[in-house]
């Protein structure tokens, strides 16, 4: 599903999902729509966004890996084409 939706943004067809979540209960076969409301407050997407450098996230998971004793790891370095 999450293709499908990147495929329509790109495509600019469709109805996208912007603006409201889809659950899925696969025990019960069935499919719930929310609707969700922008959140003005929003430190990354509000009016006034205090998140602004996304760049811990490109080092993937592992740059804000949790140990099991609850202190963060140091980032692993960068992998390089050998």
């Amino acid at each position: 599903m999450q293709a499908t939706e990147a495929v329509k943004l790109l495509l600019g067809i469709g109805e996208p999902l912007i603006g409201r979540l889809l659950t899925y209960d696969a025990l019960g076969m069935r499919f719930r729509e929310v609707r969700l409301r922008r959140d003005p407050n929003c430190p990354l997407c509000g009016t006034s966004p205090t998140i602004k450098d996304l760049s811990i996230h490109h080092e993937g998971a592992a740059a804000c890996a949790i140990t099991p004793n609850g202190r963060e790891a140091a980032a692993a370095p960068a992998r390089t084409g050998a």
